[in-house]
């Protein structure tokens, strides 16, 4: 029973950044434009929290600053998804090609360092933090399914023409659908470098940006979904932690595959039966 508490203290614990950027995507989605650049966001947002912190000894200023930088990344995606009209895969990699350089130059450039950051030497209260981005999660739900908002958000992933020509701006709503996955991805980047650890190291978001669009598929583009579908990956997480601490005999290669594994088996038997909004990834003409 004390190795199935201390596993699922750990699940809660290490769920947030994947969680929040999952039903950030979500919100993207819905709103009809695809966000694979969730992965640079998170990398930008985790490396801004953990270079504020560091200078000025304030988490939650670096917390916010993350979920800024986050939000600015995104709308160079959402600038060129839905006014340039770009192919918004394309637009999504090359943020992630971009956040894994420009961090990796700043960090020589700012602390004459190769890869990673001092670390910082204050902490937010980690359990108030927690506490909020599940808040947030949750509360991400019923915006979605029981505002006028989310419905308004919902429209313009299925039926933009329809909800153009009632009135709804399309353009709008997939601005905010895209920037919100931008300030969620910052925020779940900004946790990495605030609550679990205190510095940056390169790339340290580790495919936590592609998990995040797995768990959105999982959770079949619904918030709630993608909550529970992050803490099933989470789950993993924690029985892989949990076993290398503990000192079993399983080669630790593969207990670091566990979270990856889960991802692909979700996508296997999950994948096809998911059905994606009927407008998303396509560029709205008016």
């Amino acid at each position: 029973m004390e190795a199935l508490k201390i596993i699922l203290i750990q699940t809660i614990t290490v769920a947030p950044p994947v969680l929040i950027t999952a039903v950030g995507a979500c919100l993207s989605e819905l709103s009809g434009v695809t966000n694979i650049g969730l992965e640079g966001m998170m990398l930008t947002g985790a490396f801004t929290a953990a270079v504020v912190n560091y200078f000025t000894g304030n988490p939650y200023l670096a917390i916010v600053c993350g979920m800024v930088v986050g939000a600015l990344m995104s709308l160079i995606h959402a600038v060129i998804s839905i006014h340039l009209k770009g192919e918004q895969i394309i637009s999504g990699v090359a943020i992630n090609l971009f956040a894994v350089a420009v961090t990796s130059y700043l960090i020589k450039v700012i602390f004459k360092a190769s890869g990673s950051t001092p670390a910082a030497s204050n902490h937010p209260n980690n359990l108030l933090v927690i506490f909020l981005i599940y808040l947030l999660a949750i509360l991400s739900y019923f915006l979605v399914y029981k505002t006028v908002f989310g419905l308004r958000l919902r429209a313009v992933g299925e039926h933009p023409l329809a909800a153009d020509t009632v009135g709804i701006s399309v353009y709008k709503y997939r601005y905010i659908g895209v920037i919100l996955s931008g300030v969620y991805a910052g925020l779940g980047g900004a946790y990495m470098t605030t609550v679990i650890l205190s510095s940056f190291t390169n790339n340290m978001s580790a495919g936590r940006g592609f998990m995040a669009l797995a768990a959105m598929i999982f959770g079949r583009w619904n918030p709630l979904g993608a909550i529970l579908a992050s803490l099933l990956f989470a789950f993993g997480q924690a029985i892989s932690d949990y076993t290398k601490a503990s000192g079993g005999s399983v080669p630790q290669e593969f207990l670091a595959m566990i979270p990856y594994l889960l991802t692909l088996v979700a996508l296997v038997m999950f994948g096809r039966k998911s059905r994606p909004p009927k407008a998303s990834g396509k560029p709205y003409e008016k």
